[in-house]
């Protein structure tokens, strides 16, 4: 059931499924995607008891800002949806949860997880260790590496802004088939989820995130010391289960086979043969299962 609630900036749209008792499993999608990822694992989770909530991220959807007068550019950077996500679980009253995610909503899940470990039962992180260290982005990674980054660096420029403005949708089918080059997805299943791309705030929020994360925008001033924390790349606590997609076509070379030293508490690194970057839409019962190994 589609239903919405307004929390800090946002007025936010979600999907509630299962048991209003059942132990709370918040599951958060990526870019460029939507809560659509979810769909088949959802009914795998709410089976084994738990109540399951995906909400829209910001520029994403339904989910709308409260206020036209919030200031432009509207922020995408790491510190803000750790933000958005802390501010949707008080507007819900949820003090503690599970928190799973891909892409940037892993890297919110990854941020609470490390910063307020009291908010976060436990952890399942597609990609391991998701938070951006940002004065280091000025390093170059390998060749290979970079060749997989060309639309972040394309997003940098104002010819990219009017791309990503003028042709959302044929861009996000193109990154969706890069990353994924084993998952062969339909119109329908594309179109279901490109229609939150048509968000009004979708093109601002992305090449934001894509800008701030190199240094190349200002973060909102209110999580400045949010992203101060984060350049001390914190580890996490939390029980953890960080998942790789072993054909990710966008997952820096390795994935996130040394990710172990970031995490202090219980931790596990799983594997999955022949799916991409979107982790829970390729893989649903891999991913419900790797979810249901912490709840």
């Amino acid at each position: 059931m589609l239903k919405r609630t307004k929390a800090g900036d946002l007025h936010v749209a979600y999907l509630e499924h299962g048991p209003s008792d059942g132990p709370i499993v918040l599951l958060l999608h990526g870019f460029p995607y939507d809560v659509h990822a979810y769909d088949a694992a959802t009914p795998r989770l709410v089976s084994a008891g738990c109540r399951v909530i995906t909400p829209y991220l910001r520029g994403y959807g339904p989910t709308r800002f409260l206020s036209a007068a919030t200031p432009r550019p509207r922020s995408g950077q790491q510190a803000v949806l750790a933000h958005d996500l802390l501010a949707f679980m008080d507007a819900l009253d949820i003090r503690s949860a599970v928190l799973a995610g891909y892409d940037w909503g892993g890297r919110a899940a990854c941020i609470v997880s490390a910063l307020w470990p009291e908010r976060s039962r436990a952890l399942v992180s597609a990609g391991g260790y998701n938070i951006q260290d940002i004065p280091r982005s000025i390093n170059p990674g390998t060749p290979e590496d970079e060749y997989r980054f060309w639309y972040q660096y394309y997003f940098h420029h104002e010819r990219g802004r009017a791309g990503l403005a003028q042709h959302r949708r044929r861009l996000c089918r193109l990154l969706w088939r890069l990353w994924s080059p084993s998952w062969a997805f339909d119109d329908d299943t594309f179109n279901q989820t490109a229609a939150s791309f048509d968000n009004p705030d979708f093109v601002d929020v992305v090449i934001h995130s894509y800008r701030h994360r190199f240094g190349l925008m200002p973060g909102d001033p209110a999580v400045e010391e949010t992203e101060k924390l984060l350049t001390q790349q914190p580890k996490i606590s939390v029980p953890t289960v960080a998942l790789d997609g072993a054909v990710d076509g966008v997952a820096p070379s390795g994935g996130s086979e040394t990710h172990h030293v970031y995490f202090t508490g219980s931790y596990e690194r799983r594997v999955i043969h022949g799916a991409g970057h979107n982790l829970p839409q390729e893989a649903p019962q891999a991913f419900a299962d790797a979810v249901l190994s912490v709840v």
